[in-house]
Order: structure tokens, then sequence, then C-alpha cells
């Protein structure tokens, strides 16, 4: 049986945030990985993204959405530990 995760495990999202209700594999079904910001269609929509720039990407979108840096850092630390980015 497959885990499902709580947060995308590729930018750390809450896929109880994800308004598309998470990713989608080739088939259609949706992932229980990913968010639909990460992963359409059973491929990644940023496939050649590092973790490092992943970090980046998402302080980028957090800061467009005025959250404060502090919170920013909090949310992102953990992404490098995340599951695509220790396969």
């Amino acid at each position: 049986m497959d885990t499902i995760y709580k947060n995308c495990q590729s930018c750390g999202m809450p896929k109880n945030k994800d308004s598309k209700g998470g990713g989608t594999e080739a088939d259609g079904t949706k992932s229980t990985m990913y968010c639909s910001h990460c992963y359409r269609d059973g491929s990644f929509t940023q496939p050649k993204i590092t973790a490092d720039e992943m970090v980046v990407f998402v302080n980028g979108k957090l800061s467009e959405m005025k959250i404060p840096v502090f919170m920013a850092w909090f949310f992102t630390r953990g992404i490098r530990k995340l599951e695509r980015w220790n396969r």
C-alpha cells in the first residue's frame, strides 16, 4: 500500500492547501506524494530543478504571498529531506 503524505514530497506544501487536490499520475489518478504544482500527468513540472533551487523557488513564492522571512524559513527548512530529493 502506498504511503499517503500530508505534504508534497517535492516542495513541502501541505497537500490540503492544493486547490486541485494534488498532482496526477499518468493514468489520471491522484498522486499520493506530490502537489499539482510539482507533478502533473506522471511527470514533474520542473524535472531538472535541484533541492536547493526548490528552496529558493518556494521562498520566492512565499515572499510574493507576503509571508514573513522567518516563516518562509520555517516552511522551507525541510525541503532537502523530502522523498523527491532523497531517492
